[in-house]
């Protein structure tokens, strides 16, 4: 099982996403509990991002989260439309 970390950048982001759009709170929700138990659960369509150390995972069509996965840990480190966290 991992143990999930929010920054506090995504912290920030994920209030200001969540303000515009209260879906994505519970969608937010849903990907922590699945990412947790399962970490290539087929939604999350979670892969790295090429020539990094940082991984993207699918909220929705436009929603990404960036993670730092080290051994049993996922540092969320930022959330937003695809354009603004890439």
């Amino acid at each position: 099982m991992y143990k999930i970390v929010f920054s506090e950048g995504f912290d920030q982001q994920f209030r200001k996403l969540v303000k515009n759009d209260r879906r994505y709170q519970i969608k937010v929700r849903k990907i922590v509990e699945i990412i947790k138990q399962d970490i290539d659960y087929p939604s999350l369509r979670l892969h790295k991002l090429s020539g990094t150390k940082f991984h993207s995972i699918s909220v929705g069509m436009s929603i990404r989260i960036i993670a730092l996965i080290e051994k049993d840990i996922i540092f969320f480190l930022k959330i937003g439309k695809h354009e603004d966290v890439y």
